[in-house]
């Protein structure tokens, strides 16, 4: 066991607060990574302040990982000492299933996926996630970052990138597509570069035009203010696909009316509050409402390599780990552009 410093949240809406945590030793085919940069994402305040329903504490949030390893096991063939890597949502599965085996662990049925934080791994350990030092990680849930992404801009990427690149990926956005992205926050504006990246024709929707010219930058050919009734006359079938990011209880009768015949509206925001609809909303135009979660290891690695072919990664802020709790706040009042990232050499 080797303690390292972290930022933790000794109970349900507490503030975070510096202390040390317990890392196992290094198995047979472990990892240690030297965490040097990790991702603030909603997810993380909405489980640090159980709006996801009950969770364990103290908790180590993070799950947007990016670092050098430090050490391997015996066993280790994938990651040698020196090599830039990240961890994302995930530090393991029951590798069993059928998902499991497709490469597709995140729907992991035998048992469900065990979180990078807030989750029980198969020893019975609390997961503690990236807002430490270091992380020891089975070097089959690690993935390589390529040396055209800087780490503090390729953190986000392992939940914000993979996030919208597997539902982009998966609702064939390219050449041809209209697709609009809900939300132009941490994950609206990578679903923005990577459609645009992807070859579609990309629409974004916001709440108001504060962020057009950002959005038009990355990669946006049209933007929207979904506070202006017209939007919803102007845009009534235009889209092939909707990636919503945003997550608050939205109007989903109004979304889906934006949809063409066959069109899909795919939720990666998730409320804390429950939504209601009115079935003949995807009754008419055979549309279909679905969610996404992240994408497995092989499909994040597949993410990492297209942000790093296009020459793009997370527009980032960088903070000290003191600056937690404020930045926090400034996520929850949509005052960052685009992502928190935490240089954990201030932890």
């Amino acid at each position: 066991m080797t303690t390292v410093a972290a930022y933790a949240a000794p109970g349900a809406k507490a503030p975070l607060e510096r202390t040390t945590i317990e890392r196992r030793a290094v198995r047979e085919f472990d990892v240690l990574i030297d965490i040097k940069f990790a991702g603030i994402c909603h997810s993380d305040i909405h489980q640090a302040r159980e709006g996801w329903g009950e969770a364990i504490f103290p908790m180590v949030p993070g799950h947007e990982i990016a670092g050098i390893v430090s050490e391997v096991g015996p066993g280790v063939t994938k990651y040698a000492v020196g090599d830039r890597v990240g961890v994302g949502c995930m530090v393991d599965s029951c590798r069993e299933c059928d998902n499991c085996k497709a490469g597709l662990e995140q729907y992991c049925t035998g048992g469900g996926m065990i979180g990078t934080y807030n989750a029980v791994d198969k020893d019975g350990e609390t997961t503690y996630g990236g807002y430490s030092q270091q992380i020891v990680v089975d070097e089959n849930y690690v993935v390589r970052i390529p040396e055209g992404l800087s780490l503090d801009e390729a953190a986000p990427l392992l939940c914000a990138g993979i996030t919208t690149y597997s539902p982009l990926k998966h609702w064939n956005a390219g050449p041809g597509k209209k697709v609009a992205i809900l939300g132009m926050g941490g994950l609206g504006h990578m679903g923005v570069k990577i459609a645009h990246a992807l070859g579609a024709e990309v629409t974004v929707l916001s709440q108001s035009l504060r962020k057009k010219d950002d959005g038009l930058k990355l990669g946006a050919d049209h933007y929207y203010a979904t506070s202006d009734p017209k939007t919803f006359e102007d845009l009534q079938g235009t889209f092939d696909l909707i990636l919503s990011t945003v997550s608050a209880p939205l109007n989903l009768d109004q979304f889906l009316s934006l949809l063409k015949t066959d069109g899909a509206f795919v939720n990666v925001g998730a409320p804390e509050e429950p939504v209601s609809l009115n079935l003949f909303s995807v009754i008419g135009g055979r549309k279909t409402l679905a969610g996404s979660g992240i994408g497995g290891i092989q499909e994040t690695q597949e993410m990492l390599d297209f942000c790093a072919e296009h020459g793009f990664g997370a527009e980032i802020e960088l903070i000290d780990a003191d600056q937690i709790n404020d930045a926090y706040e400034r996520v929850l009042a949509s005052d960052v552009r685009y992502r928190f990232v935490i240089d954990t050499a201030t932890i």
